[in-house]
């Protein structure tokens, strides 16, 4: 079943690859008798795609993967696909007789059609196994809480088609999900899942329990069913342990930055692009602060201090110095407090209302923060901090932020308890384990109606 929906899978983009070249013919020339089909650049990307597609893993089975992925490898295969057909043109010195429109035209046609065709096709298969049918039953071999989150997760990804069908609980003390039978015997487990011709067994255990994972494997050695590891790393991880491949070798990340490099990459894009654009729509408003900051009392317009960025590395953080001149002794941070007689009237005006941080955005700017993420801290905050906060120390593996999840959700200000900077550290974990573009907007948009101004800033 499986090798024939690949062959239709591969005839249906063939098929759209010639038909977009002829919508394409059809848009770029109006008279009928220059519509250069180029038969054989056409048929070169055809044959181009029934190599490189298989080797992208277009043609792997959908089950269980997002459509973003799915269209995101689609369209990657595609742009790879022209690119080797317009590098034999060109080594064939048939390059200059190929239109450039409607190169694109082809290229924007045939690529949409592929990729609307496979969401429609995962939309349809989706409700399909949503009602029931084209089901991947699976046993689960699992230690309690873990066995409940896999299959909380497969009864959420319903059109994934994956069905718990048995659950084999190595501590019987646990509770496992009523809805799914449960043996704590291996025997018993073992001849259910072969009565029931179960197709998929997970196992979902610790590394400590290796003999257990040898003796389920030596099980079912002999029998055609797809055995998948999926171990319990929650005692290890500090974030949700996800799986990369180092030199060939499937690696999990244990203690390693959440957000992908290509994530880190579009974020870094977005905020040089907000600061920029950010910077010049505030400019008025920095130069008022400026003014207003240089006739308050004697010194600078901007207060420098040492900060720790991303993976540790220092740089010096820029904003509207709102203080007297004073001094400090070296290697003691004397934090805000309220009514502080160091703050001047203007000061504490561009504090509450957290004008002193638009200089910020030159070192967004500069590529040592970012718009949002963690707030970063004095270095002698960090020294005192990371050894007492669990997790404290890995709100830098990304880039520290202008404003972030725990300032929106009021752990701003002075950080007199203990427990305040607990709550502000275990927000910002939770930044990086959930971030996205859509939580960036957010947090951004929470700053903007409800951030300036808080009871803390002061």
């Amino acid at each position: 079943m499986r090798a024939i929906t690949g062959l239709l899978a591969r005839l249906l983009d063939v098929a759209l690859i010639v038909t977009g070249a002829i919508v394409a013919s059809q848009i770029r020339f109006d008279d009928a008798s220059q519509r250069g089909f180029y038969l054989a650049f056409v048929a070169f990307a055809a044959a181009f795609s029934l190599a490189i597609f298989p080797a992208l893993g277009v043609y792997e089975s959908w089950r269980g993967r997002s459509k973003r992925v799915l269209a995101g490898q689609l369209a990657l295969g595609w742009l790879v696909v022209q690119a080797c057909a317009l590098a034999l043109m060109f080594s064939l010195h048939r390059i200059d007789f190929v239109s450039r429109l409607w190169f694109a035209y082809w290229t924007g046609i045939s690529g949409g059609a592929m990729i609307v065709s496979r969401l429609v096709v995962h939309s349809l298969l989706g409700r399909v196994r949503h009602a029931g049918l084209d089901l991947q039953t699976v046993a689960i071999a699992a230690c309690g809480d873990h066995c409940n989150e896999i299959i909380r997760r497969m009864e959420r990804a319903a059109t994934s088609g994956f069905r718990p069908w048995a659950v084999y609980n190595l501590r019987p003390g646990t509770k496992t999900c009523p809805r799914v039978p449960a043996f704590d015997d291996h025997k018993a487990f073992a001849a259910y899942v072969r009565e029931q011709h179960i197709a998929e067994v997970w196992l979902a255990l610790p590394l400590t329990e290796e003999r257990a994972i040898l003796k389920l494997v030596n099980e079912f050695r002999n029998d055609l069913i797809n055995i998948r590891f999926m171990p319990d790393v929650r005692t290890l991880a500090l974030f949700e342990g996800s799986v990369t491949s180092l030199l060939g070798l499937p690696t999990i990340n244990l203690a390693a930055s959440p957000l992908p490099p290509n994530a880190m990459l579009k974020k870094d894009l977005f905020d040089r692009l907000f600061a920029l654009c950010a910077l010049l729509a505030i400019a008025p408003i920095m130069l008022g602060c400026a003014i207003a900051v240089k006739l308050s009392s004697p010194g600078p317009v901007f207060f420098r201090q040492q900060r720790k960025g991303a993976d540790g590395r220092v740089f010096t953080i820029y904003k509207f110095r709102t203080m007297r001149l004073h001094e400090q002794k070296e290697g003691v941070l004397e934090q805000a407090k309220r009514d502080d007689p160091r703050i001047t009237p203007v000061g504490g005006f561009l504090r509450r209302t957290s004008l002193d941080e638009l200089p910020q955005f030159f070192n967004v700017l500069c590529g040592d923060m970012s718009v949002v993420g963690p707030r970063p801290h004095a270095l002698e905050h960090d020294d005192l901090y990371q050894n007492v906060v669990s997790g404290y120390i890995h709100r830098y593996r990304i880039k520290p932020g202008i404003t972030g999840w725990a300032q929106v959700n009021g752990f701003r200000g002075e950080t007199d308890l203990l427990e305040k900077m607990e709550g502000r550290v275990e927000h910002d974990l939770y930044y990086l384990c959930n971030w996205s573009f859509a939580l960036d907007l957010k947090i951004i948009f929470a700053t903007i109606f409800k951030g300036f101004s808080h009871r803390n800033a002061y």
